[in-house]
């Protein structure tokens, strides 16, 4: 009987460190398998957040960067434009890439500058203890909001696909999710497309996952799909937002 299934070349054999429910794995997995069926693995180059994808680097069989928090998409604009023959995306998520570092991904997009991004949002800080983020949804309890996110004293959630597709520069920008088995085969889709983007030199990519932080939420896994579900898809709709013309 034939193999159906095998690991991507571009996963090494790590075992990862993410915790029960977590669904930066499942993201890692789509993104090496986008990579080796476009067969770019030779020279596609990451860059690694501050957060929970800190050391996503050992999960990868091709070369990584690690970038100071929030300054991810500088590096790789850098990295793009000394060497644009390069495949350069950044891998970050709410806390890294829509509070410290908003300024970075906001001016990068406007300059349209041709890298790729995987923006994971779980609507909370991970790795630094569940702090509110950015992307923290109305009412939702964290470590430094524990009676809720009280949006009359601190805003709204940023849509932050909403935010760059403003933009006039050209872009492709999409929203999908992995938190169910239904939603992965779009995600990896607009993974593909958002690579593609980038080989053909045509624009800025960007594809945002609405992900799941049971840990920080304080859910078992079942309980966090349910609460993305419920309470964060409403707000964060899956889809293309924006393609270029």
């Amino acid at each position: 009987m034939g193999k159906t299934f095998a690991k991507p070349e571009a996963l090494s054999d790590q075992i990862t460190h993410y915790c029960p429910g977590c669904t930066h794995g499942v993201i890692h997995r789509l993104v090496a398998e986008v990579i080796d069926e476009l067969d770019i693995r030779g020279r596609t180059v990451g860059v690694a957040p501050v957060g929970c994808a800190v050391l996503m680097y050992n999960y990868f069989t091709f070369d990584f960067l690690e970038s100071a928090h929030g300054r991810a998409p500088a590096q790789a604009t850098g990295m793009k434009r000394v060497r644009p023959d390069l495949v350069v995306f950044t891998y970050q998520g709410d806390g890294d890439l829509a509070s410290i570092g908003m300024s970075e991904i906001v001016h990068a997009a406007n300059r349209g500058e041709k890298i790729t991004t995987i923006f994971v949002n779980n609507a909370v800080y991970g790795m630094t203890g569940g702090q509110m983020a950015p992307t923290t949804m109305p009412n939702q309890r964290t470590t430094t909001s524990p009676f809720g996110r009280n949006v009359d004293e601190v805003g709204m959630p940023i849509k932050v696909s909403e935010l760059l597709a403003s933009l006039q520069t050209t872009a492709y920008i999409a929203r999908q999710t992995v938190i169910l088995p239904k939603h992965i085969t779009r995600a990896k889709k607009a993974i593909k497309k958002a690579f593609q983007y980038q080989i053909d030199g045509r624009c800025f990519s960007f594809v945002e996952i609405v992900s799941t932080c049971p840990t920080n939420w304080g859910l078992t896994p079942v309980e966090a799909v349910k609460w993305a579900e419920e309470k964060m898809l409403p707000y964060y709709p899956l889809g293309e937002i924006k393609t270029p013309q």
